[in-house]
């Protein structure tokens, strides 16, 4: 089971867009995908069509006592399972729904026990293929708590000034956490979120970040997207949403899970000789 989390330093760059950009493209093809929403926020819990009174437990609340809860008896079934892809049924996309109470672990420890309160809720998982989690615009406790989970760690950036340089210390602070207390963590990576083709500045971050980042900035870049905020307000995948514009989004969102997803292939049987 792959585990990415989706971080950035501070809100505002489109993380929970390109989670859910993500979870698109994962329920598009077919893979069994959990949602974790970690933001207190719970923006991605409002995207994925999930009432925040729906009758289960948030994350917060399981957070608290990790060991008495079987994580994936408390996900429900994604808003977006409701439609069709092409005709048919897409994959199964469930979610674990965020609140406020996660703010409660906000505050940055070295305890084991507190870093390790997510993985020790995910170690019964083993019903999907990939996780998501959506963790805070910030490098807080919930953050450091989600990558000590995670496999993989993708960090959003935007590019501009503020961003490219807060990307570089995330990338420093994540190193240094991952040599410690992560494990499991395997990859790290930098998305590019929201670039204008035509824009000078842009054009100069952008090859700025690939001289500082280099093979940890993935190809794909997420363009500006004139009516994303639309799609998102419908609660609504993009790969089911009309029109050439979300085709083209549907299409780079494609192109960033299959740079980040690794499918686990089943070993062959040796043959009877």
């Amino acid at each position: 089971m792959q585990v990415i989390s989706i971080s950035s330093l501070k809100g505002g760059v489109g993380k929970t867009s390109i989670t859910l950009g993500l979870a698109s493209a994962a329920w598009a093809a077919g893979i069994s995908t959990l949602v974790i929403d970690l933001d207190p926020h719970a923006d991605t819990t409002t995207g994925l069509g999930i009432k925040h009174d729906a009758p289960s437990t948030d994350i917060g609340t399981m957070l608290r006592k990790p060991k008495q809860y079987r994580v994936a008896e408390h996900a429900v079934p994604s808003g977006w399972m409701e439609t069709e892809q092409d005709g048919e049924q897409a994959g199964t996309l469930h979610v674990i729904r965020g609140s406020a109470k996660t703010s409660l672990f906000e505050k940055v420890t070295t305890r084991r026990k507190e870093i390790n309160r997510l993985a020790t809720l995910l170690e019964s998982l083993e019903a999907y293929e990939l996780v998501l989690i959506d963790c805070p615009p910030a490098l807080n406790g919930v953050t450091r708590m989600a990558w000590a989970a995670s496999t993989d760690v993708l960090l959003v950036a935007e590019p501009s000034l503020f961003s490219v340089a807060g990307t570089e210390r995330t990338f420093r602070a994540l190193d240094l956490f991952q040599r410690e207390y992560a494990p499991k963590l395997k990859n790290t990576a930098v998305v590019v979120n929201r670039v204008r083709a035509a824009s000078t500045e842009h054009k100069y971050r952008l090859a700025e970040m690939r001289r500082m980042f280099g093979n940890r900035m993935l190809e794909a870049q997420i363009p500006e997207t004139s009516n994303w905020q639309q799609i998102q307000g419908a609660a609504w995948p993009v790969h089911a949403w009309p029109g050439d514009t979300a085709a083209t989004a549907a299409k780079t969102f494609d192109e960033l899970l299959k740079g980040l997803y690794e499918p686990v292939v089943p070993p062959r049987r040796a043959r009877r000789s």
